[in-house]
């Protein structure tokens, strides 16, 4: 009888706790390591350790690793910030693989929509042009480069504004009586955080049935929608009725990304459109 396949999540949090919990489901060993292991999934190997320090975790695993999934989050918004979680932090895990002689069979680093830069509304799959014009999307596509040449299998999947429990920032600006612009209408793209570590372990699993994977994929729901449609359907289920003229927004960016390439793959998401997803969010609280 074979062993486990063997996974480590490097940067467990949110997601890849989530993450975590389908793949034990299915029977794997699975190692997470973020700075507070406390916080890990009952069943996870804890790796106490940070991504931004050179020094290989003292509870880094010792024999064969299967698969790793890249998911940091970066704790210093500004472009120090994001080099130092995303190429330095992708830097040391392969520093730290390459010292244990460990191969992994495929690296997942889940990225961003943000590596985009279209703004005038238009549809993009993951073959569109990546020309992004702030510095975390610059940042972003240079550690998505790093994954590549690493000289393990890597794919890329550029998850697109993620929400969920615990990240309910557009519920607390509706109840303020958020308000956004509706001409032009300013695209936007979401994805539940479990459809995030749903379609993760898709991907995993494909790969560990013998299907080919391609080097990326959009990680969104079906429905790109403008803003001040989401806002408008919220108004309504929250029953606010007040605006705040303080609190208009423009978007600079506004795009409609497809998942046309991780459908094909056959994963679907749990929540389809914003409307599924927020009615679970109001109902649970």
């Amino acid at each position: 009888m074979s062993d486990p396949t063997s996974l480590l999540i490097a940067g467990c949090g949110d997601v890849g706790g989530r993450l975590a919990r389908l793949m034990l489901e299915d029977g794997w060993t699975v190692h997470g390591l973020r700075r507070h292991v406390a916080a890990l999934p009952a069943g996870v190997h804890p790796v106490a350790g940070d991504l931004e320090r050179p020094e290989r975790p003292r509870d880094w695993p010792t024999g064969r690793l299967d698969y790793l999934v890249y998911s940091a989050a970066a704790s210093q918004h500004d472009e120090a910030g994001y080099r130092s979680a995303y190429v330095e932090g992708l830097r040391h895990v392969l520093a730290w693989l390459e010292a244990t002689g460990q191969t992994p069979r495929r690296l997942l680093f889940v990225s961003s929509s943000g590596v985009y830069g279209q703004r005038d509304g238009e549809w993009i799959d993951e073959d569109a042009p990546a020309e992004a014009d702030t510095y975390s999307g610059r940042v972003m596509l240079e550690a998505e480069r790093l994954a590549l040449s690493s000289g393990i299998p890597a794919t890329r999947v550029r998850l697109s504004g993620i929400y969920g429990p615990g990240r309910e920032w557009l519920l607390k600006q509706v109840r303020m009586g958020y308000r956004v612009v509706s001409a032009p209408p300013l695209y936007a793209n979401r994805i539940h955080v479990d459809d995030c570590a749903g379609l993760l372990a898709h991907l995993l699993r494909a790969d560990a049935s013998g299907e080919t994977l391609a080097d990326c994929y959009l990680g969104v729901d079906d429905a790109p929608a403008p803003l001040h449609e989401v806002v408008g359907w919220l108004r309504e289920r929250l029953g606010v009725t007040d605006w705040a003229e303080e609190s208009t927004v423009r978007r600079s960016g506004s795009k409609r990304c497809s998942n046309a390439r991780a459908r094909a793959l056959g994963w679907a998401p749990r929540y389809p459109s914003y409307r599924e997803g927020y009615a679970a969010i109001l109902d649970e609280s």
